[in-house]
C-alpha cells in the first residue's frame, strides 16, 4: 500500500484532533491545571479538577498558611523582645528617678543624724526606723530618739487603762501594747484617787473628755492622718479638727515654731529652773525627735532648763518643738528597756503615753 503525503496528513489530523479539542476547551473554560509532585490531575465533566488538583491546592494553602504563621510568630517575638527591652529600660529609668528623688532626703537625713552622733541602737522595720542616741551635755545627761514613721499605726497615743482616770507606767504601756519605743505624753491632774489627762486629749480619733480651748500657755500636740506632727494653741474644736488629728495630748509650753525659739513664760523659767525634761519635735522631712533629760530631783537644781532644751532643738535641726510632762514623769523606753533614770527613783504611773510600733 502506497501511503501518500495527503493520507499521512489526514491520519495525523485525526490522531491529534481529540487533544486539540481538549486544549481549546481548557482555554475557553478558564480551568488552570498545575502539575505538582509528579501527580497528573484528572478532569471531570463539570470542568473542575479532580482529587489530585484539590490536594495540590490544599497543600499550597497549607504552605502559605505555614509561611504566614512563621512570619507572624517572628513578628510577635520581635514585638515581645521590643516590649521587654522597653519595659526594662523604663524600670531602670523609674528606679534611677526614684533614687535621685530620695538622694536629697538621704543627704538631709545623714546631716541631721550626724548632729546627734552615732546611734547606740537602731530598730528598723516596714513601719518605722528608730535610732537611739546618748547625748553629751554640759549640765545634764540626756537621750534622743530619732524616728521615721513609714506607715499608719507606727505611732499611737494610749491611755493609762480601760477607764478614764486609770494610769500606768510607760514601761507597762509598752509591754501591754507590744510597742518598740515609748515615752510619756501630756500633763495630768489628780482627783478622787484617779489621774486624769490635762485639757484636750484625743485617742483613736476621739476626744477623751471633749474639747477645751487653749488657755494660758497650754497647747495641744499630736499626729494627723498623714503621720505629721501637729501642735499649737486652738481656740475652737473646728480649728483643731481642720488639722485632722488622730491623737494627741496637752501641756506647756511651746518651745520652737518654724525653727524659731518661742518666748518661755516667766513661770516656766523658774518653776522649776532645772528639771528632768521630755520634748517632742519634728524635722522638715516629718521625722520625729524625742529628747529626754535626767535630773536627780524636781527642786530646780538638777536637769535642764527649757532654754537649754530650745538650744538643743535648734542645734539638732528641729522645726517645731513641744515640751511634754517632765520631772518624775519623764520616761524613755527603747526596745523594751528603760533608758533614762526617772527622778522619783521609780517610774511614775501616767494617764497618757506616746508609743511607737515596729
Amino acid at each position: 500500500m502506497i501511503i501518500t503525503t495527503k493520507t499521512l496528513n489526514r491520519t495525523a489530523l485525526l490522531a491529534l484532533a481529540p487533544f486539540a479539542g481538549i486544549l481549546i476547551w481548557l482555554m475557553v473554560s478558564g480551568v488552570t491545571v498545575e502539575l505538582s509532585s509528579g501527580v497528573m490531575p484528572k478532569l471531570e465533566s463539570d470542568g473542575q479538577a479532580a482529587e489530585g488538583g484539590s490536594w495540590n491546592e490544599a497543600a499550597a494553602g497549607l504552605d502559605q498558611a505555614n509561611e504566614t504563621a512563621v512570619l507572624t510568630g517572628e513578628s510577635i517575638k520581635a514585638q515581645l523582645d521590643l516590649y521587654e527591652k522597653t519595659n526594662a529600660e523604663m524600670n531602670h529609668i523609674a528606679k534611677t528617678a526614684a533614687a535621685q528623688a530620695k538622694r536629697p532626703l538621704a543627704i538631709y537625713d545623714a546631716s541631721i543624724t550626724a548632729k546627734l552622733g552615732k546611734p547606740a541602737a537602731t530598730i528598723s522595720s516596714d513601719k518605722l526606723r528608730a535610732q537611739l542616741f546618748y547625748l553629751k551635755n554640759e549640765n545634764f545627761k540626756s537621750y534622743a530618739v530619732k524616728i521615721q514613721l513609714k506607715a499608719d499605726g507606727a505611732m499611737k497615743m494610749v491611755m493609762g487603762g480601760d477607764e478614764l482616770g486609770d494610769a500606768q507606767t510607760t514601761l507597762q504601756a509598752v509591754k501591754t501594747h507590744k510597742a518598740a519605743v515609748g515615752v510619756n505624753a501630756g500633763g495630768f491632774a489628780d482627783g478622787g484617787g484617779k489621774r486624769y489627762p490635762l485639757s484636750t486629749t484625743i485617742a483613736n480619733g476621739e476626744y477623751v473628755s471633749g474639747f477645751q480651748a487653749s488657755y494660758a500657755d497650754l497647747f495641744f500636740v499630736g499626729l494627723n492622718e498623714n503621720n505629721e506632727l501637729i501642735g499649737g494653741k486652738f481656740a475652737s474644736r473646728e480649728q483643731l479638727d481642720a488639722k485632722k488629728p488622730k491623737f494627741g495630748a496637752s501641756f506647756v509650753p511651746i518651745l520652737l515654731k518654724g525653727g524659731i525659739a518661742q518666748p518661755i513664760p516667766a513661770k516656766w523659767q523658774t518653776s522649776p529652773k532645772r528639771a528632768p525634761r521630755t520634748v517632742i519635735a519634728n524635722y522638715k522631712d516629718d521625722q520625729l525627735l524625742i529628747l529626754v533629760t535626767d535630773g536627780y530631783n524636781e527642786a530646780g537644781s538638777s536637769g535642764a532648763t527649757l532654754a537649754e532644751m530650745q538650744t538643743l532643738l535648734k542645734q539638732y535641726g528641729a522645726i517645731d518643738g513641744y515640751n511634754l510632762d517632765g520631772g518624775g514623769s519623764s520616761t524613755l523606753v527603747f526596745n523594751g528597756k528603760l533608758i533614762n533614770k526617772p527622778s522619783d527613783g521609780s517610774m511614775r504611773k501616767l494617764p497618757t503615753h506616746f508609743l511607737f510600733f515596729k
